[in-house]
């Protein structure tokens, strides 16, 4: 302290000897000062926090108190690092990789980073599932802030393991169930579909080896046992003097468990004398009867996932377990006295005669084919087994719930016969298309020749009018099959319904009120605007429909749209709907409905509710295949509590968000500003190949009439025939679908001598499809049905340089 004293004044006196100044040396000894007083204090701080004890922590006593033999944990700090983890964290991720940054999935290592920052913010966050990059192993991991000053992070990561039923029950038998089971007369053991014994109760080892603690697996199930003449049933090594017994077999092979063919069974013996009614048998010591085992049994088959019930000698049901009652649909409800009452009057009598005969007769199994109240048009197997010795239980039923089964089934069905139904359209819209265009293309010509006023001017009008009614109701069946021409964009759900909206107020009229309802943070998607609207059109003016139908003749349409996250999609546990982030429209009305056996069918084409002359039927089909061919997923149902009648009308329609880049926003061009007029001044030779002769007629003559020089073709092969005899022309306009060589292939052929050569495609179906399909380059398309003025105007602005591929 002195030597700094004396450095201090000498320093003090050499500043005031150099500047000649006092005030400068009292300035620097001022700041010198200033400077020793904060080392000071920053000195004594550091000890005070020693001496309050909050210095750094001994993470070891930490790693100590975290280690745990099935949960996985590690503590990080704000900077995401490592600061301890136990021993089962080092072993599954080693200490190179720190949560949120473990060697998962990208969809996960996003989970994590959300649970890390909710952590940070809320005070807890979860991730859940995680996969791990090679896809064997599933985690679930939540994260805890923690700490004097809340900087740490403590992640608990578990492992996600599925329980093996079987492996389960194996255990239950050679524990305490097991023990159980002996007690009350019923010696139980698990066979493999082989007939190989997997594991066995202690009772049953001692009466089938002589030794409780012998495991018996690996020994074949029916050498233990014996039958006499009368089919009787003994242990082998018993024989006659020990108690007849009774063998149930229980398949185990519903939900997580194998197929049946490959799964195992549990075996249960029951001696004759067992329970209230049992007989004793040869070799029975009735002085030894043990206690019912019927409360037992019950326990286990209720507890068993295979559908199980049993009835009395006369077919009244005595139990059933949650799996029965689940099957037959009467979950939460009150089985009736029969088993008969559960199915189809014409199945009852053959149900019926079947429980008594298997209740009164020998003991033996089968299985009939019926069907359910709950599922007329889909048979189910009912499995019977005439049991002895369990008092009043004589009949064993087992029935497996299918009845997710059946519901996949069907949706399959339905899928398959709509993709069949809309190969159907495609095609006749396309056949339909070409007879169109004829009949468009000639009413153009006639009308060349006429002028209004004319005797015949009108009547061409109207053929033309209708025409284009029919060409509107062909594009409605290639929408339903998913073969319509879509220009997709880039857009805001919300954006499509403001548009459409004064519309629909138009059209839904005074008597039906319009709600509007929007999400917030929807994503965009990418679709057709104008198909969009008319998505919402047809289904608002369905639901307006059913509304004026209505007792009340008024009601409420409300369109929403909501924002719905893959981990809501995953939620849902649906077998359609893909895993993704949705943003989802909502059509409601009140109307009464839409009856049970109709839910299934109304996207069918040429299907309607309405009175004859009312309705094409193409109304939700074509709304349908617009959500198909735009990537979505539409669904209907009723509003209203189970059983009881609708509310209203609900369609659902899922689109997927687009995650790709958004395009940029394009100016409008100013009005003022004029086009430059192309070079192309008229003119030019036109190979034109259509192997419909009516269409190639009134293309031929469309195009001659505009100035230019055809050359009709009436298939691919005359065409390129045309080009080798030295035909020089400055483009093709063919049809696409051909007999003998198509389109495509005679261009393909042609581009050999001619590469620039351009083509103009005309074709009844999507123009996606065709680029899809079809690799040839500057290619235009012109859909079918065509006027006289669209061919002329297509051909002039490829030739012009106009017609590029966007154009088209």
């Amino acid at each position: 302290m002195l030597i700094l004293i004396a450095a201090f004044v000498a320093s003090v006196a050499l500043v005031w000897i150099t500047s000649g100044h006092a005030g400068a040396a009292i300035a620097y000894a001022c700041g010198l000062a200033a400077f020793a007083a904060c080392g000071a204090a920053f000195a004594r701080y550091g000890g005070q926090t020693e001496k309050d004890g909050t210095a750094a922590p001994d993470w070891s006593v930490t790693v100590a108190a975290i280690e745990a033999p099935d949960v996985a944990i590690a503590i990080t700090d704000r900077a995401n690092r490592m600061v301890c983890a136990n021993a089962l964290y080092t072993q599954w991720f080693g200490t190179s990789h720190a949560p949120p940054n473990l060697p998962v999935d990208r969809s996960s290592l996003e989970k994590l980073t959300r649970a890390a920052r909710d952590a940070w913010r809320d005070g807890a966050g979860t991730a859940d599932p995680l996969e791990a990059s090679d896809s064997q192993t599933i985690w679930t991991a939540a994260a805890d802030r923690a700490g004097r000053g809340e900087d740490y992070l403590i992640w608990r990561v578990n492992r996600q393991v599925t329980p093996d039923p079987a492996l389960s029950l194996s255990a239950e038998l050679t524990g305490q169930l097991g023990r159980l089971f002996s007690q009350a007369g019923i010696e139980s053991a698990l066979v493999g579909a082989d007939g190989i014994i997997q594991a066995a109760g202690a009772g049953f080892a001692e009466r089938a080896a002589g030794d409780a603690s012998a495991t018996l697996a690996g020994q074949d199930y029916v050498s233990l046992l014996r039958s006499d003449e009368k089919d009787r049933i003994f242990y082998a090594r018993e024989g006659r003097r020990g108690t007849p017994q009774t063998l149930i077999h229980v398949p185990l092979s519903e939900g997580a468990m194998p197929a049946a063919d490959e799964a195992p069974s549990l075996m249960l013996l029951v001696d004759s004398g067992v329970g209230i009614g049992g007989s004793s048998g040869a070799g029975f010591d009735t002085g030894s009867m043990k206690a019912p085992a019927i409360p037992q049994l019950e326990a286990l088959l209720g507890a068993l996932p295979l559908g199980l019930a049993m009835t009395d000698r006369d077919g009244r049901l005595l139990f059933a377990n949650s799996a029965f009652t689940r099957a037959v649909g009467y979950e939460g409800r009150a089985l009736p006295q029969y088993p008969s009452d559960l199915v189809m009057r014409e199945d009852k009598g053959a149900l019926a005669d079947a429980v008594r005969r298997f209740g009164k007769g020998p003991a033996n199994n089968g299985d009939m084919a019926v069907r359910l109240l709950d599922q007329p048009d889909e048979p189910v197997s009912l499995g019977l087994a005439g049991v002895r010795g369990l008092g009043e239980a004589s009949v064993l039923l087992s029935l497996a719930d299918s009845s997710e089964e059946t519901k996949l089934k069907r949706q399959v069905a339905q899928a398959t016969k709509m993709q069949a139904v809309g190969q159907l359209a495609g095609g006749v819209a396309h056949d339909f298309n070409n007879v169109l265009t004829a009949i468009i293309g000639y009413c153009d010509l006639m009308l060349l020749r006429h002028t209004p006023g004319d005797s015949d001017y009108d009547d061409i009008q109207q053929i033309r009018a209708n025409s284009n009614r029919a060409a509107s109701l062909t594009r409605q069946l290639l929408a339903f099959s998913r073969q319509q021409t879509l220009r997709p964009e880039i857009l805001q759900l919300p954006d499509v319904v403001s548009e459409v909206s004064q519309l629909l107020k138009r059209l839904l009229g005074e008597k039906v009120t319009l709600r509007v309802r929007h999400d917030r943070d929807l994503g965009p998607v990418r679709a057709d605007p104008q198909q969009l609207e008319q998505v919402i059109v047809n289904l608002a003016v369905n639901a307006r429909d059913a509304m004026l139908a209505s007792p009340e003749g008024t009601g409420r349409l409300t369109l929403a749209t909501r924002r719905v996250s893959a981990s809501d999609i995953r939620k849902m546990g649906s077998d359609i709907l893909p895993v993704a982030d949705y943003t989802v429209l909502l059509v409601q009305d009140t109307g009464g409905g839409i009856p049970a056996d109709k839910l299934g069918k109304i996207f069918e084409p040429f299907f309607t509710t309405k009175e004859l002359g009312k309705g094409t039927g193409l109304g939700l089909s074509t709304v349908y295949g617009i959500v198909k061919q735009s990537g979505g997923f539409i669904f209907a149902d009723n509003i209203g509590t189970a059983g009881q009648k609708p509310e209203g009308a609900r369609f659902t329609v899922y689109l997927p968000v687009y995650h790709g880049e958004l395009p940029e926003q394009k100016t409008a061009e100013p009005a003022e500003v004029k086009r430059e007029a192309t070079p192309w001044s008229g003119g030019g030779r036109v190979l034109l190949v259509e192997d419909e002769d009516m269409v190639r007629a009134v293309a031929e003559r469309a195009l001659s009439r505009a100035g230019y020089k055809v050359t009709p073709c009436s298939d691919g092969e005359e065409g390129l025939a045309a080009i080798a005899n030295g035909g020089e022309y400055d483009v093709v306009v063919s049809d696409v679908v051909m007999p003998g060589m198509d389109g495509p292939a005679m261009v393909r052929a042609i581009r050999r001598v001619y590469p620039d050569l351009p083509v103009l495609f005309m074709s009844g179906y999507a123009e996606e499809q065709l680029r899809r399909d079809i690799d040839v380059e500057n290619m235009h398309f012109l859909p079918k049905p065509f006027s006289v003025q669209q061919i002329g105007e297509r051909v002039g602005a490829i030739l012009s340089g106009g017609g590029t591929r966007d154009a088209a």
